[in-house]
Parts: C-alpha cells; sequence; structure tokens
C-alpha cells in the first residue's frame, strides 16, 4: 500500500523544478530555433513566388523579344549570307597560304636547328667521350 507523507511533497517539488530547468535549458531554445526556421521559410517562399511571377514575366518579354528577333534575323540572313560566303573563301584562302608559308619556315628552322645541335654535339663528343671512360674508370684515359 501507497503511504502519502511529506516525501511526496518534495518529489513533487523536484517535478516542477525539473520541469522548470528543462524548459529553460532545452525547451525554449528549441522552440526558438523552430520559429526562426519558420519565419526564414516563410521569407523563403515569399522570395520564390515572387522570383517565379518575374519569371514568367521574362519569359513573355522572352518569347515576344525572341519572335521580333527570328523576323529581323531572317531578313537580315538572307542579305548576309551570300557576302558572308564570298568574304569566308577569300579569308581561307589567305590563312591557308599564311599557315603553308609558317609551315615552309618552321620546317627548314627545325632543319636548320636540328643540324646546328648536331654539329655542337660532334665536337664535344670525345670530350664526353673521355669523361665518362674517366669516370668509370676512376683514372684518366
Amino acid at each position: 500500500m501507497v503511504n502519502l507523507d511529506s516525501t511526496v511533497f518534495i518529489q513533487i517539488i523536484n517535478f516542477l523544478i525539473l520541469i522548470w530547468a528543462l524548459n529553460m535549458v532545452l525547451y525554449k531554445p528549441i522552440r526558438k530555433i523552430l520559429s526562426q526556421r519558420n519565419e526564414k521559410i516563410t521569407g523563403l517562399e515569399k522570395g520564390i513566388d515572387q522570383s517565379e511571377q518575374n519569371a514568367v514575366e521574362k519569359d513573355l518579354a522572352l518569347k515576344t523579344g525572341i519572335r521580333q528577333a527570328r523576323e529581323n534575323g531572317l531578313k537580315e540572313k538572307e542579305a548576309l549570307e551570300d557576302d558572308a560566303r564570298a568574304e569566308e573563301k577569300k579569308i581561307i584562302e589567305k590563312i591557308n597560304d599564311k599557315a603553308r608559308a609558317d609551315l615552309a619556315e618552321i620546317r627548314e628552322r627545325i632543319v636548320q636547328e636540328a643540324e646546328e645541335a648536331r654539329l655542337s654535339l660532334l665536337k664535344e663528343v670525345d670530350g664526353f667521350a673521355e669523361e665518362i671512360s674517366r669516370r668509370i674508370l676512376g683514372r684518366a684515359v
């Protein structure tokens, strides 16, 4: 059988102090964070709605602009295509001629530099051979 004595009141006071402490330390900060998060989410949702509305308006303006640009572009395209083809041929011919000339010049330079390097190394072969044999044998040859 349960006896009601003074310890029941002490336990009730302990329980109330525990609830008060948990409320101060744990529940209030969590509720504050949750309310801040809700405010942030609400603000973001408003921003999203406004962005969507702006996007729809810009999309309509873009479609109108594209339609007008296509009409103007088709008219100009026909006029410019013929001129562009003729100019393209001229430019490509110039570029090809320059590329051929540059390639020939580079090939000549490479051949010349290779020959110079070969002659330079031929002059130094005896010195290299003597140095290698001296290092291998550990004495002058």
